[in-house]
Formats: C-alpha cells, sequence, structure tokens
C-alpha cells in the first residue's frame, strides 16, 4: 500500500450499543421484529449474528445504520472517545450504480470526501485487487457476475473507510474458494485497520471463521438467545475441527430456539 493510501483519514472505531430496543412494523400494534435487545459491541470487535429466517438480523443492521428507528429504546453509536466515525452497510444486493464503471462505483464515497482523482483511483485500483477484481475496473456492473458484483459492492464499502462495516450475508452468493479468499482479505483489511464489524450470516461456520464473538437471536420476535465467544487464534480456517466444533455448538442451540418457535 503506498504511502498516500496510508495516510487517508480513517474513522475511529465505533461502539454500538443497543439498550432495551423493540422494534414493530407496522406501528407498535404491528409485527414485532426485535424484542427487548440490549447488545454492546465493543471497538474494533467482529461480532456476527445468526437465527433463522426472520428473526430480526437486516432489521438490527438497520437500526444500527441508522436506517430506522427503534419502536422502543435506544441505539448508539459511537467512538468510545468522542473522535468522529462513520458507518458504512453492504447489502445483500451489491446496490452498484449501473451507469458507473466498476472502478468508478468504488471510488464514490472517496469522490464525496473530496479525495483527489489520482489518490481516489490509487486506492480504488489496490481494493479491487484485495477483492480479485485487478483488471476489471473499466467493466460496467452488468457486464460481471452477480457474485463479482457483490465482490465490487465490498470494495466500494471498503473505500469508506468507515469506523463501523455493518455486512448483510455479503458473502452467500460466491462460490466457496472466492468466499474463502475474501475472509481472509477482509479479516487482513479490519486487523490492519482496527474498524469495528457486525457481520449477519445464515453460516455458523463462517461465522465461526470470522467472529470474535457469536451473538444467536431466536426466531421472531427475534431477542439475543446465547452469546459465544471464538477464542481461536488467526487466521482461521473454515474446515479446521475446532471451527466445526464451535458450529456444531451453536447449531445444537439454532435448532432448539427453531424447533420452540415451530411449536
Amino acid at each position: 500500500m503506498s504511502a498516500t493510501i496510508d495516510a487517508m483519514t480513517i474513522s475511529a472505531p465505533a461502539r454500538v450499543t443497543l439498550d432495551g430496543v423493540w422494534k414493530a412494523h407496522g406501528g407498535s400494534e404491528g409485527l414485532v421484529a426485535l424484542q427487548d435487545v440490549s447488545l454492546s459491541v465493543e471497538p474494533g470487535e467482529f461480532l456476527c449474528v445468526v437465527g433463522a429466517s426472520g428473526c430480526g438480523k437486516t432489521t438490527l443492521l438497520n437500526l444500527m445504520a441508522g436506517l430506522d428507528r427503534p419502536s422502543r429504546g435506544e441505539v448508539d453509536v459511537a467512538a468510545p472517545d468522542g473522535a468522529p466515525t462513520t458507518t458504512a452497510m453492504l447489502f445483500q444486493d451489491s446496490g452498484l450504480f449501473p451507469w458507473l464503471t466498476v472502478a468508478a462505483n468504488v471510488e464514490l464515497p472517496m469522490r464525496l470526501r473530496g479525495i483527489g482523482a489520482s489518490e481516489r483511483r490509487a486506492r480504488a485500483t489496490e481494493l479491487l485487487e484485495r477483492v480479485h477484481l485487478g483488471g476489471f475496473g473499466a467493466k460496467r456492473p452488468h457486464e460481471l457476475s452477480g457474485g463479482m458484483r457483490q465482490r465490487a459492492a465490498l470494495a466500494r464499502a471498503l473505500a469508506q473507510d468507515a469506523g463501523l462495516l455493518l455486512m448483510d450475508e455479503p458473502f452467500g452468493a460466491l462460490d466457496a474458494i472466492t468466499r474463502d479468499l475474501l475472509h481472509d482479505e477482509l479479516e487482513s483489511l479490519w486487523l490492519d485497520r482496527g474498524f469495528t464489524v457486525v457481520f449477519v450470516t445464515h453460516n455458523v461456520r463462517e461465522a465461526a471463521r470470522l467472529g470474535d464473538r457469536i451473538v444467536l437471536l431466536t426466531s421472531r420476535p427475534g431477542q439475543v438467545a446465547a452469546t459465544f465467544p471464538v477464542e481461536l487464534g488467526r487466521p482461521r480456517r473454515m474446515d479446521s475441527p475446532e471451527i466445526a466444533d464451535i458450529a456444531a455448538t451453536v447449531t445444537d442451540q439454532l435448532r432448539q430456539e427453531v424447533g420452540r418457535h415451530g411449536r
């Protein structure tokens, strides 16, 4: 990485605090997505959130991002020392602008921050290389596969140099090899930069591979059912016995939660 890129301003890692958060869609008498959720994410932590479909995982991220407001309770996102911090979010859909090239999509958040053209190009090129899209910067999104578009969206999210990165099942459309490579690159960037990550996934092994901690939500309405620390060294491998053991423990409790909901 060049000295110029190293010198770019990176937001302070965020602390996220949820205190007694409820979220009902359709007003107070509507469908309750989250019920009395209290949760803290420490600055620089990599937190993974798992749970059955419809348990409120995406709603949780939307509240953290400020895209929605809780029906009750408080959500606070701030750097612990009061320093500026920003939030970036990566959705399940890439959300790339179709009229821009891949490189221009990645450069856009830097352009909005007033970063000069040469610095933007260098940073975009580096990020595209890191997500294994080197040489595709001049392409338009429609010329890429779905998985490649999602990798470009990851590069754009990382270009924001945010203190909090919210990720909503970002690697679900990728093949196993590409997913593993991006796990490595995301982990490397996170270790280098120290930003806070909240990563939603339905893949329990992926959560054990990436997370410092795994939070399991109950079926709707979502509540914190359990928290699992992942006390393994890095880097980790998805196919390691240690990851399999943690994934099995989380999966057993997830099945119990789904079973209770089914009854």
